[in-house]
């Protein structure tokens, strides 16, 4: 978006607080939930997708049907001789889609695992231009129907927060999904202040803001206070890895400190220097993440990862 565009759109909402504002804030949720174009992807972009095409190409595709749309699934089968018989969820962020997840895709496999993989509503091969928590849950939730019960859910960026949620139960509706543990990669924890930056920049006034909150507690249920994962993550005692980069601009590393705090149950893994995006792509999370979903938890604590 143009600071030209972006300086128009601001100026629209904050008038609009004065004039309509429950109509400036469901505005605003649906600009908040429209996806990009899955087809307008940067040259790093497509150069993860054309790399993934061999192992894309050895999954089954799937079309989970939801009650607007379908959302994409791929299930890996493992090569080995001897599979451990479970099978992984994996998810995840904001624009990006499963091919962006390789890495930890064929870590996965290499430890036995089947793996499921969802493009989420939006991404990749789903249908529609919208995502949001509640969207996102629901295809979780029909990827637990499908191919559950899950050894662990991974996660990364709005994928993360997918997964705490998926497992909480926070969606009215949807029934919360059995994990045995949870990976949260570069994850975020608090909805409220995501949603607080956002009615920043568009520069909302605090009528607008409390009707944006409306709209999350109409789509999803609960009021918008009610997603915090680090206190729902305070209230399961599933084993979760929490790896995030100090470094990281997209998710401040402030979010894996208030995870990492729901209680002992939760580990905190530092992956110096690869920011948000490139955390994705690197070996040793792929590997750290996979030994964390296979073997047992040890809680005597995490290594930091080298850049």
């Amino acid at each position: 978006m143009s600071s030209l565009s972006t300086g128009f759109i601001r100026s629209v909402f904050a008038l609009a607080d004065h004039i309509a504002p429950v109509t400036a804030g469901r505005l605003a949720f649906r600009l908040f939930c429209r996806t990009p174009s899955p087809r307008a992807m940067s040259a790093k972009e497509r150069e993860a997708v054309a790399a993934a095409g061999p192992l894309m190409a050895t999954a089954r595709v799937h079309r989970l049907r939801m009650r607007r749309g379908h959302a994409t699934a791929w299930l890996f089968r493992p090569a080995t001789r001897y599979p451990s018989g479970r099978t992984v969820l994996v998810l995840h962020g904001w624009r990006s889609r499963t091919e962006h997840m390789r890495p930890v895709i064929e870590a996965l496999l290499d430890e036995g695992f089947r793996v499921v993989a969802i493009d989420l509503p939006g991404h990749g091969r789903s249908s529609g231009r919208q995502l949001n928590l509640a969207l996102a849950v629901e295809a979780a939730q029909l990827a637990d129907q499908w191919f559950g019960p899950f050894a662990a859910i991974v996660g990364h960026s709005f994928g993360g927060a997918v997964a705490v949620n998926a497992v909480a139960g926070s969606i009215a509706g949807v029934p919360a999904i059995a994990a045995d543990r949870l990976a949260l990669i570069g994850a975020p924890s608090s909805m409220p202040a995501i949603f607080e930056d956002f009615g920043r920049f568009l520069n909302l006034g605090p009528r607008a803001q409390t009707a944006l909150a409306d709209e999350v507690r109409r789509v999803a249920g609960q009021p918008l206070s009610a997603y915090v994962g680090a206190e729902q993550l305070a209230a399961l005692d599933s084993p979760t890895l929490v790896v995030h980069a100090p470094d990281g601009k997209e998710v401040p590393f402030s979010e894996a400190h208030a995870f990492e705090k729901a209680g002992s149950h939760v580990t905190l893994m530092r992956a110096a220097g690869l920011g948000h995006r490139r955390i994705m792509a690197d070996p040793h999370v792929a590997k750290a993440v996979a030994r964390f979903v296979a073997t047992p938890l040890d809680t005597a604590g995490a290594a930091d990862l080298a850049a």
